[in-house]
């Protein structure tokens, strides 16, 4: 099942799959398409969502994460 990286759930891992805007610094983060990665937290009031990437945490705008298409795999219990 496809979703947006925004609509991740606590605990869920994904496989990037489709990156609707730009690139670059995405890339520079390490978020490429095939990448796994796993929705670690939700920060209220429009904050940023943060993923893990390997054993990197990183955050990521609203705006961006929902231009972000991933398969989801599974959620760690």
């Amino acid at each position: 099942m496809q979703k947006k990286l925004l609509e991740l759930e606590f605990g869920e891992r994904g496989v990037v799959r489709e990156i609707r805007t730009s690139v670059h610094d995405l890339n520079c983060m390490g978020i490429r398409v095939d990448r796994e990665l796993k929705m670690v937290t939700k920060q209220p009031i429009k904050g940023p969502v943060v993923v893990l990437l390997g054993e990197m945490q990183i955050a990521i705008g609203l705006d961006l994460a929902a231009q972000i298409i991933v398969d989801v795999i599974g959620k760690d219990a």
